[in-house]
């Protein structure tokens, strides 16, 4: 394990156990202290053969003060507040795995043909706020079109009848 899914593990553990988020470990490497970056947390949780989602949520840009900050907050929210799923249980622990994902600033871009679904995810926004976000080497999507497709549906964003802006980003992913 390393240490971006360890805090997360350890974020979602406690939290699931005792309701409470843990504080900004000491033992760190500075990384985690000094920087600032969008994460992503994602949550799998082990059926049968293989993983499902458990939940997923992040921020593509900085909320918090740092990295560490940003891992203990979208760790409780992946495990408690993603809409697509009841919070996470303490006797499911054990069946959980985690993965990190650090997002690079984004760029925008103006056609598809700059798009590669799996080295970059995916941001859309629409001229009034509304935004939708895709990270990039997801199981199942294998196009760019499908890819600006979930964005847009994530965000609801109609790009049929709307008009967006493109932005791509590259991810450093961390997984147990």
């Amino acid at each position: 394990m390393n240490k971006y899914t360890e805090l997360a593990r350890k974020t979602v553990e406690t939290y699931a156990k005792t309701g409470k988020i843990i504080p900004v470990p000491k033992d760190l490497p500075e990384d985690f202290y000094r920087a600032q970056k969008g994460v992503f947390v994602t949550i799998y949780k082990a059926e049968t053969d293989k993983k499902n989602l458990r939940g997923c949520v992040g921020t593509f840009e900085p909320t918090k003060s740092n990295i560490a900050e940003e891992i203990i907050q979208n760790a409780v929210w992946a495990s408690q507040e993603d809409n697509r799923f009841s919070p996470v249980q303490s006797d499911e622990l054990n069946s959980l795995s985690y993965e990190i994902s650090l997002l690079e600033p984004p760029d925008q871009i103006y056609s598809t043909a700059d798009l590669d679904s799996q080295k970059y995810g995916v941001i859309i926004k629409a001229t009034d706020g509304r935004a939708g976000l895709l990270l990039p080497d997801i199981e199942g999507v294998d196009s760019p079109a499908y890819q600006i497709e979930i964005a847009a549906r994530k965000g609801g964003i109609d790009i049929q009848h709307e008009e967006f802006s493109l932005f791509r980003f590259t991810v450093t992913k961390f997984k147990e």
